[in-house]
Formats: structure tokens, C-alpha cells, sequence
């Protein structure tokens, strides 16, 4: 990327209200994984399956309505769509707390909460990648990934950091206040974006199925971006089982406080801001696709220390702390390459449909990976979930390094030909 391409970016307005705008909503989506959890196993004493299912129905929104979302994305004006995602995601979070105060508040009310939250999750995101070249321009879509990233490490550090000594003071039901604000925040700053959308001029007949097909097809049929897709799915499925039985050993095997706990997701925050400042020149240096698979492998088995980590040594847990941190950068480095391949394979009007594809596929083992924690640490206790989920997610470099991108040094500057639906 020519570098005049970066001060002109940071100049732009409508992406400093981005910026700010994903920095509340993610500020909020922070405190929400760290309260939601915490309200299960410290207000209502859920098990470790309870707190599994929790996980799941956070995350089935992309197996409801993933292949859907990104037709009827595809549909619309993406600002509108994030707009109405954010305040609805706030409406639906504020009734935990008001549930708690009138002693109404059940884990299956907790379910219904997380399953709303996630269904419309799916939507801001497959809106919000959809949008991003709009507003940026395929030429600084690397370089407006990883800022956006780092705005999104720099709150994972904060998230946590502020979720835990609130959750000490008020309690987790409460907590969840601060997430429903940042999201209607967040909702109301896109809205001053003074950059408008053209809306998507419909290609014939609506049709809903032939849609979602020819999404389908597009990302099934260029090995690039079909083996970004598998190497996600492997790395949720495993991801989804160690952090769900992550809160549980940290809080019943290590014996940490919330403060505690916070902290080491902070130490994650803080692995994720520096993937992001990196990611530019890393990708550069190694090239956009061999970074993607190299991201994983080195940095995925340090997972492991975590299990390895005992209660009354510090220095394992420092160590351990230290193993998340790295996969956290990894993780950012591999994802701001991976998303600005996909985007600048992807034609404008797939955009919706490519990202929800993806999302489905990558992401629709997620459910299972929160049901396989519980399932997992009822049977094998949290430190051997750990274990195997630290070891699953290792093997998720395999597909994008048997693919096309194990030599692509430089971002695809030909969109990806379109298959007939």
C-alpha cells in the first residue's frame, strides 16, 4: 500500500466515527463476555454444562440465520443494518439487570438473551465487513482493517479491565448496564456518519434461496477463500471449548477474584493491540497468505500452558497468561490478512453473502464448541478441556497451508470471477 494511502485515511472523518463507534460497541461486547458468564456462575451457580449451553446460545445466531443475513444484507444500506443491530443488542441487555433487581432473572431467561443478542450479532458483523470498502476503498482495506483492530485490542485490554472490578462492586447483572450503553452509543455515532450508501440495486426478482446459493458457491469454488473458511471453523470449534471452560478454571482451579480474571483477559487485550500494530508490517514482510497460516502455528500451542498452570505458583500463571496474550496476537495478525483477502477477492455486491457464508461455515461450529466445552469439562474436569481444545486449535493452520496461500505474498488486486446461482 503507498504510504500517502495511511495519513489520508486517519484524516477521514467518517472513519473516525467508525473508529469511535467500534470502540464502544466493542467496549460493551467485552464487559458482556466476561458479565454474561459471571451472572451464570456466581448469581444463578450454573454448572459446567449450564455454563456451556450459555456459550452455545451466545453464538447460534450463525447457524439460525447466517446463509439468510447475508441476502438480505446484500439488500440493504449496511449503516442502516449496524444501526438497528447495536440498539436492539442494547434493549435486549438492559433486561438482565432489570430481571435481577425483580428477582425474575433465570438461566432460561439468560438463554433467551444471549440467543436475541447473537442472531442480531450476525447481522451488525456481516454489515459491518460489507461496509468497510464502501467507506475506505479497496485500495486501504489492509491498512483500515488493522486500525479497526486495534481499536478492537485496545478494548479488549480496557473491556475486562473495567468488567472486573465492576462486577466485584455491583455485581454482574448490573455490569451488563455498561455493555447495553456502549452499544446504543455505538448505534447512534454510526448514524452521523455523513457518508451515504447507494442502495443495492436488486439483481431481477428477489429470490432468497438463489441468493444464499450463489453466495454459497462463490466462496465454496476459489480455494483461497474456501480454505480461510475451513481453517476458521477447525479454530472456533476448539477456540469456543477452551474459553468456555477458561472462566471455569480460573475461577475454580486457580481460585481468581474477578479482578483476577479480568486481568488476564486484559493480558489478551493487550497481545491483540500489539497483533494489530504489527499485522501491517508482519503481513508485509512474510506475505498476506503465509502469515495466515504461520499466525496459527506458532502461536496456538502456547494455549497449552494455561492447564500447565497451578494454584499458589505465580510465575506458571504469569507464563500461562503470557501463552494468551500470543495467541491473541496471532489471531489479529492472521485476521486483518485473512479479511482484506476476502474483501478484495469479493465483488461489491457479494460482500454481504461471502461474509455471511464464511460466518456460517467458520462460525457455525462455534454452538457445538460451547456444547463440547460442557460436555468436555463435566467429563474430563477444566484443566483436561483445556488441554484438548488448546491441541484442536493448533490444527487449524492445515487447510490455509495446503491452499493457495501458502505463496501469496501480496493482496489479490483481481476480484474473484462470480459463479451462476
Amino acid at each position: 500500500m503507498p504510504k500517502t494511502s495511511r495519513p489520508n485515511l486517519l484524516r477521514d472523518r467518517d472513519f473516525g466515527r467508525l473508529i469511535a463507534a467500534t470502540a464502544l460497541g466493542q467496549l460493551g461486547d467485552r464487559v458482556i463476555f466476561l458479565a454474561l458468564p459471571l451472572v451464570a456462575i456466581a448469581a444463578l451457580h450454573a454448572d459446567e454444562f449450564q455454563v456451556g449451553l450459555l456459550t452455545a446460545m451466545t453464538t447460534a445466531g450463525s447457524l439460525l440465520v447466517g446463509l439468510p443475513a447475508g441476502a438480505w444484507v446484500d439488500r440493504m444500506r449496511k449503516r442502516s443494518v449496524m444501526v438497528g443491530a447495536d440498539l436492539a443488542r442494547a434493549l435486549f441487555l438492559v433486561t438482565v439487570p432489570v430481571a435481577w433487581w425483580t428477582g425474575l432473572l433465570t438461566m432460561w431467561w439468560l438463554y433467551a438473551v444471549a440467543l436475541a443478542h447473537g442472531v442480531l450479532t450476525v447481522f451488525f458483523d456481516v454489515a459491518y465487513v460489507s461496509y468497510l470498502p464502501h467507506l475506505v476503498g479497496r485500495d486501504n482495506l489492509v491498512e483500515g482493517n488493522a486500525k479497526l483492530s486495534s481499536v478492537r485490542s485496545m478494548t479488549s485490554i480496557g473491556g475486562p479491565t473495567v468488567a472486573g472490578p465492576l462486577v466485584g462492586m455491583v455485581g454482574a447483572p448490573a455490569t451488563l448496564l455498561v455493555s447495553s450503553a456502549g452499544m446504543a452509543l455505538s448505534g447512534l455515532l454510526v448514524t452521523t456518519i455523513r457518508r451515504r450508501e447507494q442502495k443495492p440495486e436488486p439483481n431481477g426478482r428477489p429470490h432468497l434461496v438463489r441468493e444464499i446459493r450463489e453466495g454459497l458457491r462463490f466462496v465454496a469454488k476459489h480455494p483461497a477463500l474456501r480454505a480461510i473458511m475451513l481453517g476458521d471453523a477447525i479454530f472456533n470449534l476448539f477456540l469456543v471449548m477452551y474459553q468456555t471452560m477458561l472462566l471455569v478454571f480460573l475461577e475454580r482451579e486457580l481460585g481468581l477474584d474477578s479482578l483476577g480474571i479480568g486481568l488476564i483477559l486484559s493480558g489478551m487485550g493487550g497481545g491483540a493491540l500489539l497483533g494489530a500494530l504489527v499485522a501491517t508490517r508482519v503481513s508485509a514482510w512474510v506475505g498476506k497468505g503465509p502469515v495466515i497460516w504461520l499466525a496459527s502455528m506458532v502461536t496456538c500451542p502456547l494455549t497449552v500452558l494455561m492447564p500447565s498452570a497451578r494454584t499458589g505458583c505465580n510465575w506458571s500463571v504469569y507464563v500461562a497468561a503470557a501463552g494468551l496474550a500470543a495467541l491473541s496476537l496471532g489471531g489479529i495478525v492472521r485476521v486483518v490478512a485473512q479479511s482484506s483477502i476476502q474483501q478484495a477477492l469479493t465483488p461489491d455486491r457479494l460482500l454481504g453473502r461471502m461474509s455471511a457464508t464464511t460466518r456460517f461455515v467458520s462460525s457455525g461450529g462455534i454452538p457445538l464448541g460451547g456444547l463440547l466445552g460442557g460436555a468436555a469439562g463435566t467429563v474430563f474436569g477444566a484443566t483436561g478441556t483445556l488441554w484438548i481444545a488448546g491441541t484442536g486449535m493448533t490444527l487449524s493452520f492445515l487447510p490455509n497451508l495446503l491452499s493457495p496461500l501458502r505463496t501469496m505474498r501480496t493482496l489479490p488486486t483481481e476480484q474473484a470471477p462470480e459463479f451462476a446461482g
